[in-house]
């Protein structure tokens, strides 16, 4: 059953332009770029890196964390809006034709963007499927609380928090004043860390915004260890217990778990062949909270987000297509 607000989730974070290529291990050594983690970088940095990788064989997508998850959300057949930030150049408007493919809403008007540089992600795949990126923010540096919606936020049944934000300080002030306004108007709170180098690196930011508390907190292992400075999964799991009313950590090829408030719930992976891990994450919280605003249990939507996350890793790129989604649907009613 559908939730009964006008959206499901309203979501906010960077709105990013991927350039999805495929890297050999030693790039990352010739290029000096930190394997495994997303890094923040200035355009003459990402320039650099452009020049270094074969521009021909990548691949351009609509994407940024929170963006690949309300796009899934919207694709298993869910209403969602997102607000965000592109500058009125050829990749602000790739990015708003993009949500709007996707029936995704959003407050943004392209004649009334700013003349600057949309953000992009240049995504650098190894050959063991990790997935390595370097991100210039552009104009999502300006991202702040004017460009938020509340009239959007009031009649939505979750808003959706990306870690990411943290690193901009009108970024982190959009966010808290999201939570405000959700609070406000009863809306339950949704944080993804996005990243272990946002809690590794922006600890204090985030405490911000995780506050008293969160109603639902996505994060895999490593966050979850860093984020409550435990080197065990089950001492983590115990903190965070006092910091989200309910929370999913991922757990890679172990699948997840999952704690609806009451108890754990451990979520079996699906066997698959990873070759690109980028979106994964994404792409398992969209699918979780397209379940939990149709009528799901938090294990059926487990169930959902592993196996949706499974698809995402097997094949290139950050998403699925919309029959693709449909069909995963359709596998796991019969």
């Amino acid at each position: 059953m559908p939730s009964p607000k006008k959206y499901d989730v309203y979501a906010i974070g960077n709105a990013i332009v991927d350039i999805v290529t495929e890297v050999e291990y030693d790039f990352f050594q010739k290029n000096e770029v930190e394997k495994g983690i997303m890094t923040l970088v200035d355009e003459k940095r990402q320039q650099h890196l452009m020049k270094a990788i074969d521009m021909n064989k990548s691949k351009l997508t609509g994407g940024g964390s929170a963006g690949n998850t309300i796009t899934a959300l919207s694709q298993f057949g869910g209403n969602g809006f997102y607000s965000c930030l592109v500058a009125k150049d050829e990749l602000g408007k790739f990015f708003l034709d993009d949500l709007k493919s996707n029936a995704v809403a959003t407050n943004l008007i392209y004649d009334q963007l700013p003349k600057d540089h949309t953000g992009r992600c240049l995504v650098m795949t190894s050959p063991d499927a990790e997935r390595t990126m370097n991100t210039f923010l552009g104009v999502n540096s300006f991202f702040s609380p004017e460009y938020l919606d509340e009239e959007s936020i009031k009649n939505s049944s979750y808003v959706y928090m990306e870690g990411y934000l943290v690193a901009s300080p009108k970024g982190l002030e959009a966010m808290k004043e999201t939570k405000r306004l959700a609070e406000h108007h009863k809306v339950s709170t949704v944080l993804t860390f996005s990243d272990p180098s946002m809690v590794k690196y922006f600890a204090k930011q985030m405490e911000e915004i995780v506050g008293a508390s969160v109603d639902l907190l996505f994060c895999n292992e490593e966050e979850a260890m860093i984020f409550t400075g435990t080197d065990d999964i089950l001492q983590a799991r115990e903190k965070l217990k006092g910091l989200a009313k309910r929370f999913v950590m991922t757990l890679g090829r172990n699948g997840a778990l999952v704690f609806d408030g009451d108890t754990f719930i451990q979520i079996e992976p699906y066997k698959v062949t990873a070759v690109d891990s980028n979106g994964a994450g994404d792409m398992f919280a969209g699918a979780f909270m397209y379940a939990i605003t149709h009528g799901h249990s938090f294990a059926e939507a487990g169930k959902l987000a592993s196996l949706a996350a499974s698809k995402v890793v097997s094949q290139w790129g950050p998403r699925l297509q919309k029959d693709q989604l449909h069909k995963i649907l359709k596998d796991l009613r019969s």
